[in-house]
C-alpha cells in the first residue's frame, strides 16, 4: 500500500509537491505549477501547502525540520 510522504529527492521548499508527485507517479513540475496557480488564483494554495507541510510526515531518512 502506498503512503504519502514529503519527498526527500524532489524537494524544493518542504517536499510537499514532490511527495504528491511521487505518490501519483507524475512529474513534480506539474504539481508545482498547479500549486502556484492555486496560490495566485484563490490564495488558498499557500495555506493548503503550509498545512500539508505540517501534516504530511517526512520520508524516511529526512530531517523533520522545515
Amino acid at each position: 500500500m502506498k503512503k504519502l510522504y514529503r519527498s526527500n529527492s524532489q524537494r524544493m521548499i518542504a517536499g510537499v509537491c514532490g511527495g504528491i508527485a511521487e505518490y501519483f507517479n507524475i512529474d513534480a513540475s506539474l504539481v508545482r505549477i498547479g500549486c502556484a496557480a492555486l496560490c495566485l488564483c484563490a490564495g488558498s494554495g499557500l495555506l493548503a501547502y503550509i498545512l500539508a507541510a505540517i501534516i504530511i510526515p517526512a520520508e524516511d531518512g529526512q530531517a523533520t525540520e522545515s
